[in-house]
């Protein structure tokens, strides 16, 4: 008759609480079915393990040490468990500039968790000018390329810039379609006047005097004033695909600016599984 290894489970947990009924409580089963697997391990080993009273059961004394030995183990066991367990899922960190962040990462991550169900994803805010080093995350998705050592840059797209406008704005203003008419809008500036500026000049527009109109700090900031209808702003038509798809955003002329200019996902030369996979999943978002 071999070792019923079962009923080990039953009796450490009857030996360490001094109770059938709370042991068979924790193990989610009877009392009865607690005591039955006791006296199958009892008529293993050819002797009570427990001594019954009247007020309950206590642990037979020379079954003292075999419980604790059991207990020392089941907690070891546990513990590879738990390690094992979390050997399998992967945790990796995604710094990513607000721009891509709330436009291409943030509405489509769902897709990449339902396909990688046991990779945990942490987003972080990334600044244009940072390093993959820098940031000490495992993936960067920003402007401009890493030329560092050890580091892989993939193309997202072109910050190729071109003014638009809201339906609603040209609505309320009448049709821009002309460089010269788009100088007369309500401009409105990412972070300096200077690529309205850079725009104006090779569009052919002569200009002498200040460029007016409000400047924002933050990208997401210029994109949520230009969809509101509060005048034309100059875009990179790749990051703005889906507004200018939906509707959202017109494209007024085919002149562009910093065309030569990209946006990249940065990541390790030799990365782990997790980290290739979400690179090119990301990619594949970025190219549909």
């Amino acid at each position: 008759m071999t070792l019923p290894f079962g009923a080990l489970r039953a009796f450490e947990a009857a030996a360490r609480l001094s109770s059938f009924s709370r042991a068979g409580d924790e193990l989610r089963v009877t009392h009865a079915a607690i005591s039955h697997q006791i006296r199958h391990l009892e008529e293993w080993f050819g002797r009570a393990l427990f001594l019954r009273e009247k007020r309950g059961v206590r642990l037979a004394p020379e079954a003292k040490r075999f419980a604790e030995i059991l207990s020392s183990s089941f907690e070891r066991i546990s513990i590879e468990a738990e390690l094992l367990k979390l050997s399998t899922r992967s945790e990796i960190t995604v710094a990513c500039i607000p721009s891509i962040a709330t436009r291409w990462l943030i509405p489509s991550l769902g897709d990449f968790l339902a396909r990688h169900p046991d990779v945990t994803i942490r987003v972080v805010y990334a600044m244009a000018e940072q390093r993959l080093r820098e940031t000490g995350c495992d993936i960067l998705i920003t402007l401009g390329a890493d030329t560092s050592e050890g580091v892989v840059c993939q193309p997202l797209f072109s910050r190729a810039a071109q003014p638009v406008a809201s339906p609603r704005y040209l609505e309320r203003k009448g049709n821009f379609r002309q460089a010269t008419q788009i100088a007369t809008a309500d401009l409105l500036h990412d972070e300096t006047t200077a690529h309205w500026a850079q725009w104006l000049d090779k569009a052919g527009v002569p200009f002498t005097q200040t460029l007016k109109g409000p400047v924002f700090q933050d990208f997401n900031l210029l994109a949520t004033a230009v969809i509101a209808g509060h005048g034309v702003a100059l875009c990179p038509v790749e990051l703005c695909r889906r507004e200018i798809e939906n509707g959202d955003l017109v494209v007024l002329s085919d002149v562009s600016i910093l065309e030569h200019e990209n946006y990249f996902l940065i990541r390790k030369a030799s990365p782990q599984k997790s980290i290739s996979a979400f690179s090119t999943w990301f990619k594949s978002v970025t190219n549909r």
